[in-house]
């Protein structure tokens, strides 16, 4: 037995150290008090509403024109102010007149007194009987018997009337933009005068063409002979242009 219980003894692990043991938790000592406070502000049915409602009566149901505003109330008239209603109709007053109608009567007199109907016309192609109206077919001359058959629209007319209108206008300005534009003849007199002034002209400037020097050495008098050379030819050409033609025209510019 002893050498069991020391091989046993062999076996066993080592006993663990001691722990030291944990420390108390910590408390507050407002705890108690804290815990009293909030069961005494806390509200019961916080989330789900009163524990108690008043139900509303089924009598009390919501009726129709209840919300609108009411009228005051009438005061009762007194006795000695109350008029007592006219015996006698004013004039305005128009009596309503009832007449009671017949209609059978009226029906019978409108039917007896009314054109009969006229029989459609039919138009059958088969010998089963097979039919179809004639007028809107085109076979009926309808169209040709009209009172205005053949008679130019009154809408036609009007505008015809108003395309020469327009015509006539637009001639009428074309001309007188001719007219403007037109070329003025010169009268005797003034062809005559016109003949003079150029005749005059062409003597002062041969005049002074013959008063050159002969020699021209310098550019000043080459250019100055040129330029007196065409003012001769330019006057002698609207002369004889002139002498030439009697009736001389003027453009309006």
């Amino acid at each position: 037995m002893a050498t069991q219980s020391a091989q046993k003894g062999a076996r066993d692990p080592p006993p663990r150290p001691a722990q030291p043991g944990k420390p108390a938790r910590y408390i507050s000592k407002y705890s108690e008090s804290v815990r009293r406070e909030a069961e005494k502000n806390k509200s019961q049915w916080k989330t789900m509403g009163p524990a108690k409602v008043a139900v509303p009566s089924p009598n009390d149901f919501l009726q129709k024109r209840s919300k609108e505003p009411k009228p005051a109330p009438k005061k009762k008239e007194e006795e000695g102010e109350k008029l007592l209603p006219l015996s006698v109709p004013q004039r305005t007053y128009h009596p309503v007149i009832r007449i009671k109608k017949n209609f059978i009567y009226k029906n019978a007199v409108a039917v007896i007194r009314g054109e009969p109907k006229k029989p459609q016309h039919f138009c059958v192609d088969t010998r089963q009987g097979d039919k179809y109206l004639l007028e809107p077919s085109g076979l009926f001359p309808k169209y040709t018997r009209k009172k205005n058959y053949g008679v130019i629209p009154k809408y036609v007319t009007r505008r015809n009337e108003e395309m020469k209108r327009e015509e006539e206008e637009y001639q009428a300005s074309v001309l007188e933009e001719l007219k403007k534009k037109a070329m003025k003849t010169l009268s005797e007199e003034e062809r005559t005068n016109i003949l003079k002034a150029l005749k005059k002209n062409w003597e002062e400037v041969n005049r002074a063409y013959l008063s050159l020097p002969i020699v021209t050495d310098t550019m000043y008098k080459k250019m100055q002979k040129e330029e007196l050379e065409l003012k001769l030819q330019q006057l002698e050409h609207d002369i004889a242009a002139i002498e030439n033609h009697k009736t001389v025209y003027i453009a309006n510019v």
